[in-house]
């Protein structure tokens, strides 16, 4: 439960925030964008990654991305230039039957340089004050892609994250006027690694660290981001009390449509089948893992927050986690239900039904995120508060603010 000490580090009437009338107060945003600089993954590459770590290409008069001998697909403009509006996609998401198509949804593009927010902390502060939004977590768009596709090739991935994290605090910073919180991606392909790199983001001053919703990847195969290696990685999560989480991107998990119907798989490009097979399945796995593996009985005071994985996932998760509970006595020290909803906060979609997310879970563990200002989201943030429409004042609050707020106040202090 937020408390007033905790939430005088974030005033609910921030210097310069336009305060929406239907709150009173400034939002709390967990989860914002920006588009990445074209530099953003090889500025700070070393010379030795060059060959097998990202690479900018012409190909047929346009821009392409390369990562090491491969193309990258998944985001068919990576250069983000030019940029389809916020919100753009709301009524597709929806799936109004009566919408349109994706690419006739997108509408007119925007040249980048005609949004400069979209690159640039002081110009995204001032958005934010005439949007409502007092602070926001700060996630990447083109990063959240980029471990699935460099496979196998571990030592460029964790080359290409690194690099990309120091231009992150370069760039935008991870706790820039205690407003912007970017937030650096984390790989446990190499557990060392790990460890080193969150060491970076703590001196950093992050206050929120991100990964893949997906098995670990390691030069043997496959593996838990539960599994008993990473313990030291947990630990110094826990210790410096950060917010880990995991956001969606490419989670890996396109391989079971392609089991079913072989094909292309990308961000604005999948079949029927493909989202039917892949859709919500990576996320309430990743989630299931930390719970099973006991992360949170070795670490009780660890704190997990999913990020644009909607929320139609958990009921189903909760049961699955009682029915393995109950036929198999004597597995878990606590319930695993109860820890799920004592260490992981979730972020809804804003097509999710929140009326039915609070029967599972509490609404200290429901937090706003709009995505803004991604396709898929809303077109303006606080749109957000249409989908909240069933709640009352106080647990209103609790979702656009509160939570979040005290989340952040309490991490890496």
């Amino acid at each position: 439960m937020a408390t007033q000490a905790t939430l005088e580090k974030f005033p609910d009437q921030a210097e310069g925030v336009q305060i929406d009338p239907r709150l009173g107060y400034a939002a709390f945003d967990a989860d914002n964008h920006y588009y990445e600089a074209q530099d953003a993954l090889t500025r700070h590459l070393p010379a030795e990654w060059k060959r097998r770590g990202p690479k900018w290409i012409e190909m047929n008069g346009r821009k392409r991305l390369m990562l090491g001998d491969k193309l990258y697909g998944f985001i068919p403009n990576p250069t983000f230039d030019p940029i389809a509006k916020p919100g753009c996609l709301h009524d597709y998401f929806a799936a109004k039957l009566d919408g349109a198509d994706m690419k006739t949804a997108m509408g007119d593009l925007e040249p980048l340089s005609s949004r400069p927010e979209y690159g640039n902390r002081d110009a995204r502060l001032r958005v934010m004050d005439e949007q409502g939004v007092g602070a926001t977590w700060l996630f990447p768009t083109l990063a959240v892609t980029l471990e699935v596709p460099m496979q196998p090739d571990i030592g460029a991935v964790l080359a290409t994250i690194r690099s990309f994290n120091r231009w992150l605090a370069e760039d935008w910073g991870l706790a820039y006027k205690g407003r912007l919180f970017g937030v650096p991606m984390i790989s446990l392909s190499d557990p060392d690694w790990a460890v080193e790199e969150v060491e970076w983001a703590i001196r950093q001053g992050a206050k929120v660290i991100s990964m893949r919703n997906g098995p670990v990847y390691t030069a043997t195969g496959t593996t838990s981001p539960g599994a008993p290696e990473y313990d030291p990685f947990w630990a110094r999560c826990q210790e410096a009390n950060l917010i880990v989480a995991p956001h969606a991107g490419n989670d890996g998990y396109e391989f079971l449509g392609n089991m079913w119907e072989p094909g292309g798989y990308g961000a604005f490009s999948v079949s029927p089948l493909h989202k039917v097979v892949t859709s919500q399945r990576a996320v309430p796995d990743f989630f299931a893992a930390l719970v099973c593996h006991k992360v949170f009985e070795r670490f009780p005071r660890l704190r997990v927050a999913s990020v644009e994985n909607g929320a139609s996932w958990v009921k189903p998760l909760l049961v699955r986690l009682f029915r393995g509970h109950a036929q198999t006595k004597g597995y878990y020290q606590k319930n695993p239900v109860d820890q799920f909803i004592e260490h992981i906060w979730v972020t809804p979609f804003w097509e999710d039904k929140i009326e039915d997310l609070v029967q599972s879970i509490p609404i200290d563990r429901i937090i706003f995120g709009s995505d803004w200002p991604h396709t898929e989201g809303v077109v303006r943030p606080l749109d957000f508060l249409d989908s909240l429409s069933s709640l009352n004042a106080e647990d209103t609050r609790k979702v656009m603010r509160d939570n979040a707020a005290e989340l952040t106040a309490t991490a890496n202090p």
